[in-house]
Parts: C-alpha cells; structure tokens; sequence
C-alpha cells in the first residue's frame, strides 16, 4: 500500500510518501514561500528520488483542519487534483491528531496548540491508549478553536503532566508557564510542527478502515468563518 500526505494548514508545508507503513520519504519546509510554491515541487522531488510511479499510489492523505484557511484550500485543492487525475480516494486526517502524533509513546497528555489569532488557538488535549495495534490517539479534549484561557481551565483540571506543542506553544509560551499547575514541557525542534509522515501514517490507518472518500466530497474544515465573511456578516448587520 502506498499513501501520500500532505500538510499545508499552518506554517509548515510537508509531503511523505508511505509505503507499507514505511516512511519511504519526507520533504518539509517552514520558509517564505507559499504553499502553493512548495507542495507540487517538493511531490515532484520524492516522486524523482524514490521512482515513484504514482499509478500506483492507493490514496492521498490530507490534513484537513483545522488551520490557515489559506494553507487548507491549498492543500485540499492539491490532494483533490491528484486524487482526480489517478482516479483514487481522499482520507481526510484532522491536522491536530497528526501534530499530537509526534508524541507517540508518550504517557503525558498531548495538548497540539496552532495559533489562530485573534486571541485564539486551535488546540485539542489526547492521550495515547491501546496496546498493539490497538494503541492510537485519544482525544480528551476534542479538536476546538477556543481561547487560551479556557484551553488551560481544561488543562489544570485534568491534573495531570502535559506537553504542548504546535506553532501557537511559543506564541503562548508566557502565559502557558505562568498559568500551568502540573508539570508541562514543550516539544522540541524536529517534533513540535506538521509533519506529512503522520498524515500519511493516519492515513494508511484510516484507508485500511474504510474511511477514503470520493474527491469531490472532501472539503476542509475550518472550525471558524473567514476573515472575509466575518467582515461581510459585520458590514451587512450594520446595513440593517
């Protein structure tokens, strides 16, 4: 089985190729450029490295929000355009069970933090549970976009060790440590961004589930209106 991921919903674009539950290849990047500059290139360059005939990749993972609206239609727009030209199904992966994926093995909860601004944050709280391949994600706190404030209210009543990770940790870093009452880290460089691995990893999971879909049935979810519909509902109501 081969499944390509892809994640573009924050500051990180990466794709992975998985081949039989093998990470068979990663490219990430964190840089200036858009989305839409990185993903097709940086497809392009696994498909060379690894003579990947792409007729017979099996599905395409994407991550599917939260996150930036405009990394999410980029990425959706890419994964619907090459799940369409192969004639292969979607799995959609929520992007905050692939962050807290880089905790895998952890005994703390996972507590994945994007920055959605406006004094929010797109955040979850999971736990791994299971033995074998029984042993997946949890989620405690399901996937929300919710202040910082209320996030730690949840944190501190759980009363147990967390590690917080994700593009908003260091955003949030001050008031984390300052209103944290158990033990916390934060993850380290390497393990604390969207990585296209653990979207194709869930991915394969998921697929082997049942859980593909038709391309033209996938769309992000946002969890939030737009900017540009918030302006539009605001401009309306004062036009009343």
């Amino acid at each position: 089985m081969k499944i390509i991921g892809l994640d573009s919903s924050g500051l990180t674009a990466s794709v992975a190729l998985v081949s039989d539950s093998v990470l068979t290849a990663e490219y990430t990047v964190e840089y200036k450029k858009t989305h839409s500059q990185t993903l097709l290139p940086m497809l392009d360059e696994i498909k060379r490295m690894c003579e990947l005939d792409l007729s017979k990749v099996d599905a395409i993972a994407v991550a599917s929000g939260p996150g930036s609206f405009t990394g999410l239609r980029i990425g959706s727009a890419t994964a619907k355009g090459l799940a369409l030209a192969l004639d292969i199904p979607i799995v959609e992966v929520p992007t905050l069970e692939g962050i807290a994926m880089n905790m895998w093995g952890s005994e703390k909860l996972i507590c994945p933090l994007m920055d959605a601004r406006r004094d929010q944050v797109y955040t979850a709280i999971y736990e791994f549970k299971g033995m074998g391949k029984d042993y997946r994600l949890n989620a405690l706190l399901a996937p929300c976009a919710v202040s910082v404030e209320e996030l730690l209210i949840n944190v501190n009543a759980f009363g147990r060790e967390i590690i917080f990770l994700g593009d908003g940790a260091p955003v949030h870093e001050k008031y984390i440590c300052d209103n944290v009452k158990e033990r916390f880290s934060f993850a380290p460089a390497g393990r604390n961004r969207q990585r296209g691995a653990n979207i194709a990893l869930l991915g394969e999971i998921y697929f082997s589930e049942g859980k593909g879909i038709d391309p033209d049935l996938h769309a992000p979810e946002y969890f939030r209106v737009s900017q540009a519909e918030r302006e539009k509902a605001e401009r309306e109501g004062r036009a009343k």
